[in-house]
Protein backbone atom coordinates (compact mmCIF):
# COMPACT_ATOMS: atom_id res chain seq x y z
CA UNK A 1 0.00 0.00 0.00
CA UNK A 2 1.48 3.45 -0.77
CA UNK A 3 0.20 6.80 -0.17
CA UNK A 4 0.84 10.27 -1.93
CA UNK A 5 -0.07 13.36 -0.87
CA UNK A 6 -0.01 17.19 -2.21
CA UNK A 7 0.21 19.61 0.62
CA UNK A 8 -0.61 23.13 0.36
CA UNK A 9 0.15 26.14 3.43
CA UNK A 10 -3.61 25.35 4.10
CA UNK A 11 -5.07 21.78 3.31
CA UNK A 12 -3.69 18.67 2.29
CA UNK A 13 -4.96 16.32 0.00
CA UNK A 14 -4.42 12.50 0.53
CA UNK A 15 -4.50 9.11 -1.69
CA UNK A 16 -4.32 5.88 -0.40
CA UNK A 17 -3.72 3.19 -3.13
CA UNK A 18 -4.46 -0.10 -1.13
CA UNK A 19 -3.62 -3.81 -1.90
CA UNK A 20 -6.20 -4.15 -4.47
CA UNK A 21 -5.83 -0.49 -6.14
CA UNK A 22 -8.64 1.20 -4.72
CA UNK A 23 -7.87 4.93 -4.29
CA UNK A 24 -8.99 6.66 -0.91
CA UNK A 25 -9.27 9.77 -0.05
CA UNK A 26 -9.04 12.00 3.02
CA UNK A 27 -7.75 15.47 3.74
CA UNK A 28 -5.90 17.23 6.55
CA UNK A 29 -4.08 20.57 7.04
CA UNK A 30 -1.39 21.89 5.41
CA UNK A 31 2.37 21.47 6.93
CA UNK A 32 4.41 24.56 5.75
CA UNK A 33 7.45 23.80 7.30
CA UNK A 34 8.53 27.70 7.82
CA UNK A 35 5.09 27.74 10.18
CA UNK A 36 4.97 24.29 11.23
CA UNK A 37 7.66 22.07 12.99
CA UNK A 38 7.72 18.50 13.34
CA UNK A 39 6.29 18.12 16.49
CA UNK A 40 3.12 20.21 15.07
CA UNK A 41 3.20 17.65 12.24
CA UNK A 42 2.93 14.58 14.45
CA UNK A 43 0.53 15.84 16.42
CA UNK A 44 -1.97 17.25 13.96
CA UNK A 45 -1.87 13.64 12.01
CA UNK A 46 -1.96 11.70 14.91
CA UNK A 47 -5.70 13.32 15.59
CA UNK A 48 -7.04 13.81 11.69
CA UNK A 49 -5.52 10.84 10.01
CA UNK A 50 -8.22 8.51 9.43
CA UNK A 51 -9.03 5.72 11.70
CA UNK A 52 -9.10 2.94 8.93
CA UNK A 53 -5.84 3.91 7.79
CA UNK A 54 -3.13 0.85 8.44
CA UNK A 55 -0.03 3.30 9.04
CA UNK A 56 1.83 0.63 9.76
CA UNK A 57 1.15 -1.51 6.19
CA UNK A 58 2.25 1.46 4.24
CA UNK A 59 5.33 0.62 2.04
CA UNK A 60 5.65 4.09 0.52
CA UNK A 61 4.67 7.81 1.39
CA UNK A 62 5.20 10.34 -1.40
CA UNK A 63 4.58 13.89 0.55
CA UNK A 64 4.79 17.01 -1.80
CA UNK A 65 4.77 19.87 0.44
CA UNK A 66 4.57 23.58 0.51
CA UNK A 67 7.84 25.09 1.91
CA UNK A 68 9.92 21.65 1.00
CA UNK A 69 12.10 23.47 -1.01
CA UNK A 70 15.48 23.15 1.13
CA UNK A 71 17.04 19.90 2.75
CA UNK A 72 16.62 21.22 6.35
CA UNK A 73 12.62 22.18 5.52
CA UNK A 74 12.47 18.30 3.87
CA UNK A 75 14.18 16.84 7.46
CA UNK A 76 11.85 18.09 9.45
CA UNK A 77 8.30 16.86 6.67
CA UNK A 78 10.58 13.73 6.51
CA UNK A 79 11.36 13.49 10.36
CA UNK A 80 7.58 13.31 11.18
CA UNK A 81 6.05 11.35 8.76
CA UNK A 82 8.62 8.34 9.48
CA UNK A 83 7.21 8.65 13.08
CA UNK A 84 3.98 8.28 11.54
CA UNK A 85 4.59 5.92 8.92
CA UNK A 86 7.28 3.71 10.77
CA UNK A 87 7.54 1.26 8.06
CA UNK A 88 6.99 3.63 4.63
CA UNK A 89 9.77 4.68 2.37
CA UNK A 90 9.59 8.32 3.06
CA UNK A 91 9.53 10.66 -0.32
CA UNK A 92 9.59 14.27 0.67
CA UNK A 93 9.46 16.76 -2.61
CA UNK A 94 8.62 20.14 -2.94
CA UNK A 95 5.06 20.89 -4.19
CA UNK A 96 6.11 22.81 -6.92
CA UNK A 97 7.53 19.48 -8.38
CA UNK A 98 4.32 17.78 -7.49
CA UNK A 99 2.27 20.47 -9.56
CA UNK A 100 4.65 19.77 -12.47
CA UNK A 101 3.96 16.04 -12.45
CA UNK A 102 0.37 16.77 -12.31
CA UNK A 103 0.06 19.53 -14.76
CA UNK A 104 3.06 18.54 -17.48
CA UNK A 105 3.67 14.70 -16.57
CA UNK A 106 6.46 13.90 -18.77
CA UNK A 107 6.34 16.67 -20.95
CA UNK A 108 8.49 19.92 -20.70
CA UNK A 109 6.66 23.50 -19.68
CA UNK A 110 5.98 26.32 -17.59
CA UNK A 111 3.87 25.60 -13.85
CA UNK A 112 2.56 27.75 -11.61
CA UNK A 113 0.94 27.03 -7.98
CA UNK A 114 -1.29 29.94 -7.35
CA UNK A 115 -3.28 28.94 -3.79
CA UNK A 116 -2.63 30.21 -0.30
CA UNK A 117 1.30 30.77 -2.22
CA UNK A 118 2.40 31.41 -5.29
CA UNK A 119 5.22 29.65 -6.99
CA UNK A 120 6.57 28.85 -10.76
CA UNK A 121 9.28 27.02 -12.91
CA UNK A 122 10.35 26.00 -16.06
CA UNK A 123 10.21 22.25 -16.09
CA UNK A 124 11.77 20.00 -18.41
CA UNK A 125 10.08 16.71 -18.21
CA UNK A 126 11.66 15.48 -15.36
CA UNK A 127 13.17 18.46 -12.88
CA UNK A 128 12.89 21.65 -12.34
CA UNK A 129 15.33 23.69 -14.43
CA UNK A 130 14.53 27.10 -13.52
CA UNK A 131 12.63 28.56 -10.38
CA UNK A 132 12.22 32.60 -9.61
CA UNK A 133 11.52 32.66 -5.77
CA UNK A 134 8.40 34.16 -4.95
CA UNK A 135 9.61 35.59 -1.53
CA UNK A 136 6.88 33.97 0.55
CA UNK A 137 4.11 36.11 2.15
CA UNK A 138 5.88 38.91 3.58
CA UNK A 139 8.01 39.62 0.44
CA UNK A 140 6.41 38.40 -2.79
CA UNK A 141 3.73 35.75 -3.34
CA UNK A 142 1.85 37.89 -6.06
CA UNK A 143 -0.89 36.41 -7.66
CA UNK A 144 -1.91 34.15 -4.51
CA UNK A 145 -4.86 33.84 -1.83
CA UNK A 146 -2.50 35.99 0.41
CA UNK A 147 -1.03 38.92 -1.36
CA UNK A 148 -4.97 39.25 -3.08
CA UNK A 149 -6.62 38.65 1.18
CA UNK A 150 -4.09 41.91 2.02
CA UNK A 151 -5.31 43.82 -0.56
CA UNK A 152 -8.52 42.82 0.66
CA UNK A 153 -7.95 43.60 4.19
CA UNK A 154 -6.05 46.79 3.27
CA UNK A 155 -9.54 48.17 1.35
CA UNK A 156 -11.48 47.22 4.17
CA UNK A 157 -9.58 49.09 6.92
CA UNK A 158 -8.97 52.00 5.10
CA UNK A 159 -12.53 52.49 3.87
CA UNK A 160 -12.08 51.82 0.38
CA UNK A 161 -14.06 48.78 -0.65
CA UNK A 162 -17.66 49.49 -2.04
CA UNK A 163 -19.58 50.28 1.03
CA UNK A 164 -21.82 46.97 0.41
CA UNK A 165 -19.27 45.13 0.18
CA UNK A 166 -17.87 46.54 3.32
CA UNK A 167 -20.84 46.18 5.46
CA UNK A 168 -21.19 42.23 4.17
CA UNK A 169 -17.54 41.93 4.82
CA UNK A 170 -18.17 42.96 8.67
CA UNK A 171 -21.24 40.81 8.49
CA UNK A 172 -19.47 37.51 8.02
CA UNK A 173 -16.66 38.22 9.82
CA UNK A 174 -17.04 40.99 12.52
CA UNK A 175 -13.92 42.03 12.47
CA UNK A 176 -12.10 45.35 14.07
CA UNK A 177 -9.08 47.01 12.77
CA UNK A 178 -7.51 45.85 15.91
CA UNK A 179 -8.73 42.15 15.18
CA UNK A 180 -6.83 42.08 12.09
CA UNK A 181 -3.81 43.59 13.48
CA UNK A 182 -3.85 40.98 16.20
CA UNK A 183 -4.36 37.75 13.61
CA UNK A 184 -1.25 39.03 11.21
CA UNK A 185 1.28 39.97 13.86
CA UNK A 186 0.60 38.36 17.53
CA UNK A 187 -1.11 34.76 16.33
CA UNK A 188 0.78 31.91 14.24
CA UNK A 189 -0.30 31.58 10.12
CA UNK A 190 -1.07 35.05 9.12
CA UNK A 191 -0.87 34.09 5.58
CA UNK A 192 -3.70 31.54 6.06
CA UNK A 193 -5.36 33.99 7.81
CA UNK A 194 -4.78 36.25 4.54
CA UNK A 195 -5.55 33.80 2.17
CA UNK A 196 -8.71 32.88 3.49
CA UNK A 197 -10.43 35.92 2.51
CA UNK A 198 -9.83 35.71 -1.37
CA UNK A 199 -12.69 33.23 -0.76
CA UNK A 200 -14.81 36.10 0.34
CA UNK A 201 -14.20 37.87 -2.72
CA UNK A 202 -15.34 34.97 -5.16
CA UNK A 203 -18.58 34.52 -2.94
CA UNK A 204 -19.71 38.22 -3.56
CA UNK A 205 -17.87 38.84 -7.40
CA UNK A 206 -21.37 38.66 -8.98
CA UNK A 207 -22.61 41.51 -6.83
CA UNK A 208 -19.47 43.89 -7.24
CA UNK A 209 -17.72 43.04 -10.47
CA UNK A 210 -16.06 46.25 -10.98
CA UNK A 211 -14.08 45.59 -7.74
CA UNK A 212 -13.41 42.01 -7.50
CA UNK A 213 -12.00 42.26 -11.51
CA UNK A 214 -9.94 45.10 -10.33
CA UNK A 215 -8.42 43.62 -7.16
CA UNK A 216 -7.77 39.98 -9.23
CA UNK A 217 -6.64 41.63 -12.19
CA UNK A 218 -3.82 44.00 -9.86
CA UNK A 219 -2.66 40.52 -8.49
CA UNK A 220 -2.53 38.84 -11.50
CA UNK A 221 -0.63 41.49 -13.19
CA UNK A 222 1.63 41.42 -10.36
CA UNK A 223 2.55 37.97 -10.78
CA UNK A 224 3.20 38.25 -14.59
CA UNK A 225 5.35 40.89 -13.71
CA UNK A 226 7.26 40.00 -10.68
CA UNK A 227 7.78 36.16 -12.27
CA UNK A 228 6.07 35.28 -15.37
CA UNK A 229 8.07 37.44 -17.39
CA UNK A 230 11.13 36.49 -15.72
CA UNK A 231 11.26 33.52 -17.57
CA UNK A 232 13.65 33.37 -20.76
CA UNK A 233 11.22 33.10 -23.75
CA UNK A 234 7.94 32.76 -21.74
CA UNK A 235 5.54 33.39 -24.73
CA UNK A 236 6.86 30.07 -26.14
CA UNK A 237 5.13 27.93 -23.33
CA UNK A 238 1.53 27.77 -22.02
CA UNK A 239 0.73 28.95 -18.80
CA UNK A 240 -0.48 26.11 -17.16
CA UNK A 241 -1.85 25.94 -13.18
CA UNK A 242 -2.74 24.51 -9.81
CA UNK A 243 -4.51 26.12 -7.11
CA UNK A 244 -7.50 27.42 -5.96
CA UNK A 245 -6.75 30.78 -6.39
CA UNK A 246 -5.53 30.01 -10.04
CA UNK A 247 -8.94 28.10 -10.81
CA UNK A 248 -11.98 29.85 -9.16
CA UNK A 249 -10.60 33.48 -11.11
CA UNK A 250 -9.34 31.41 -14.09
CA UNK A 251 -11.65 33.66 -16.51
CA UNK A 252 -9.25 36.78 -15.12
CA UNK A 253 -6.01 34.63 -15.07
CA UNK A 254 -7.17 34.06 -18.69
CA UNK A 255 -7.38 37.92 -19.56
CA UNK A 256 -4.03 38.61 -17.99
CA UNK A 257 -2.24 35.77 -19.69
CA UNK A 258 -3.63 37.07 -22.94
CA UNK A 259 -2.37 40.41 -22.39
CA UNK A 260 0.99 39.06 -21.77
CA UNK A 261 0.76 37.34 -25.10
CA UNK A 262 0.99 33.90 -23.80
CA UNK A 263 -1.44 31.43 -24.29
CA UNK A 264 -3.31 28.95 -21.28
CA UNK A 265 -2.83 25.32 -21.30
CA UNK A 266 -4.25 23.43 -18.30
CA UNK A 267 -6.06 25.16 -14.95
CA UNK A 268 -7.10 22.70 -12.44
CA UNK A 269 -7.96 23.28 -8.44
CA UNK A 270 -6.11 20.39 -6.86
CA UNK A 271 -3.18 18.36 -8.60
CA UNK A 272 -4.14 15.12 -6.48
CA UNK A 273 -5.75 13.39 -8.95
CA UNK A 274 -3.32 13.75 -11.53
CA UNK A 275 -0.67 13.41 -9.23
CA UNK A 276 -2.02 9.61 -8.60
CA UNK A 277 -2.07 9.22 -12.04
CA UNK A 278 2.00 9.90 -12.94
CA UNK A 279 2.84 7.99 -9.92
CA UNK A 280 0.55 4.84 -11.34
CA UNK A 281 0.86 5.79 -15.27
CA UNK A 282 3.95 7.50 -15.89
CA UNK A 283 6.87 7.59 -12.92
CA UNK A 284 10.02 5.55 -13.58
CA UNK A 285 9.47 2.28 -12.39
CA UNK A 286 12.18 1.65 -9.65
Amino acid sequence: MIVIADGGSTKTNWCLINEAGRKIYFNTEGYNPYFSKGEYIVKSLNETLPDHLEREKLTAVYYYGAGCSTPANVKIVADAMQQIFTNANIFVGHDLLASCRALLGNEPGFAAILGTGTNSCLYDGTEITMNIDSLGYFLGDEGSGSYIGKRILSDYMKGYMPKGLREAFYDNYALTNEDIFDNIYNKPLPNRFCASFSKFLYDFKDNYEDYAFATIDYAFTAFFEALVIHYPNYKDHKLNCVGSVGYSFRDILSIVADRYEMGVGKIIRSPIDDLVHYHLELAPKA
